[in-house]
C-alpha cells in the first residue's frame, strides 16, 4: 500500500476472520474496490486467519487471544477496539460478521461503533445477524444503520419480521481478473469429476445427502469421481459414510485448499447440496471458470444465479431423487451440457467487482 496517497474517505470493515467463508471474501475483494476509488480501508477481524488477498490495513483482535480465554484477555480485545474506534473516524463501518452473543453485539453497536453502521447479512437465516428477541433486533440498529442483504430473498425475510423497511439488496463482488489469474495451477488429477465445496463444521451444505446421491447416480459407474474441498468437524463422518457405501477410492476428500479455482476450472460441472444458503460464492466461481453447476433451489441465492437448462440445473428444493436425475442429466445430455458449460462465465458478468462496487458507492453516497 502506498503510504502516501490522498484518500476522500475512511472505511472500517469488520470481519469473523478474512479466510473460509463467503461474507469474508466479500470483505476482501471489496475492500480492493474501495481502495483503487480513493476510500481508505482498515479491516477489523475477531479471529487470527487471513487466506484471501485484500487491501487496507488490518487490526487482528485474534491475535490477542489467550488460550483460556478469560474474562480478563475478553477485556482486553474491548478495550483494544473501542480505543481503535476512538482513534479512528470513519465515514462507515461495514459489518459482514455473524451475531452470536446478543449482549456482546447491543455493547458494541451501541458503546463502540462510533460512526453511521452498514450490516450485510449473507444468510437466509436471519437469527445469526439479529437477536431473536424481536424487541432488541427492532432496536439494536435503529439509528445511523442500513441494513444490505446479499439477495432479494434475504430483503423480503428482514422486511417480514423486522421493523427496518430501508433494506438494499448489493450482491457478493467476484473479481473476475482475480480468478482468472490463478487458473492454470497443475492439479495433478489424471481422472474425471465433480465438485462440492463447503465448511464441515455444521452439514448446512449436507454433504451427507450428496453422499447418498452420488452413489445413486450413475456417476461411479461411469468412473467419475466426486471430489469435495473443505474441512471441519464432521469431515471424518463423511468419509466413513463413503467408506459405508463402498465408494472410498470414487469420493476424494482434498480438505481445505487456498486456490481452489483450478479445481472448479477442470470439474465436470460442480454440485451444491445446501440445505440453505445466502449467495454462494462457490456457484458463481464455478461457472466463472465456466464449469456448469448443479443445485438445489434451497432458501437464498441459487435462483437467483442459475438460470436453468442455460448455466446449470436449478433441482426443486431438498427432492434428493431430482438431484439425482441433474446430475445424470448433465452426463448423458450432451447437448444439454455443453450448452450450459458456453453460457457460464457470461451469465455470471452482473456480479462483476465493478458493478457491485459502484452500488456500495452509491449506497454510501460516495460516488
Amino acid at each position: 500500500m502506498d503510504s502516501q496517497k490522498n484518500y476522500d474517505y475512511k472505511i472500517c470493515m469488520v470481519s469473523d476472520q478474512l479466510a473460509t467463508g463467503g461474507a469474508e471474501r466479500y470483505a476482501a475483494y471489496l475492500s480492493q474496490y474501495f481502495e483503487q476509488n480513493r476510500i481508505k480501508v482498515h479491516h477489523v477481524i475477531v479471529v487470527d486467519k487471513v487466506d484471501y488477498e485484500y487491501s487496507g490495513e488490518l487490526l487482528n483482535l485474534g491475535k490477542l487471544k489467550n488460550e483460556s480465554n478469560g474474562i480478563l484477555n475478553r477485556m482486553n480485545r474491548f478495550w483494544v477496539l473501542r480505543q481503535f474506534f476512538k482513534k479512528n473516524k470513519f465515514d462507515y463501518i461495514i459489518d459482514f460478521r455473524v451475531k452470536r452473543f446478543q449482549i456482546q453485539e447491543i455493547f458494541i453497536a451501541k458503546y463502540i461503533y462510533k460512526s453511521p453502521l452498514i450490516v450485510v447479512v449473507q444468510n437466509y437465516i436471519t437469527d445469526l445477524y439479529f437477536p431473536i428477541n424481536k424487541f432488541l433486533a427492532n432496536r439494536i440498529y435503529s439509528s445511523n444503520s442500513a441494513i444490505v442483504s446479499v439477495t432479494d430473498s434475504i430483503k423480503n425475510k428482514i422486511l417480514a419480521n423486522y421493523v427496518y423497511k430501508e433494506v438494499s439488496v448489493i450482491s457478493n463482488p467476484i473479481d473476475f481478473t482475480f480468478i482468472e489469474t490463478k487458473l492454470d495451477e497443475d492439479l495433478n488429477i489424471d481422472y474425471k469429476y465433480i465438485l462440492a465445496v463447503g465448511r464441515m463444521e455444521d452439514n448446512v451444505k449436507q454433504f451427507d445427502k450428496l453422499i447418498h446421491c452420488y452413489a445413486k447416480s450413475i456417476l461411479p459407474e461411469k468412473d467419475i469421481k466426486l471430489i469435495i474441498l473443505g474441512d471441519g468437524k464432521l469431515k471424518s463422518d463423511f468419509i466413513q459414510l463413503a467408506i459405508d457405501f463402498n465408494l472410498a477410492d470414487k469420493i476424494v476428500f482434498k480438505g481445505h485448499v487456498k486456490n481452489p479455482f483450478p479445481y472448479y476450472k477442470n470439474a465436470f460441472f460442480m454440485v451444491l447440496s445446501s440445505l440453505n444458503e445466502g449467495l454462494p460464492f462457490v456457484l458463481i466461481e464455478s461457472l466463472i471458470c465456466e464449469t456448469p453447476v448443479v443445485a438445489f433451489d434451497c432458501n437464498s441465492g441459487p435462483s437467483e444465479i442459475i438460470i436453468n437448462k442455460e448455466n446449470g440445473l436449478l433441482v426443486e428444493n431438498q427432492n434428493q431423487e431430482k438431484l439425482i436425475f441433474a446430475m445424470n442429466e448433465m452426463i448423458l445430455n450432451e447437448n444439454l451440457y455443453y450448452h450450459c458449460k458456453s453460457n457460464a462465465k457470461e451469465s455470471m458478468k452482473k456480479f462483476k467487482i465493478k458493478n457491485i462496487g459502484q452500488q456500495w458507492l452509491k449506497l454510501l453516497k460516495l460516488e
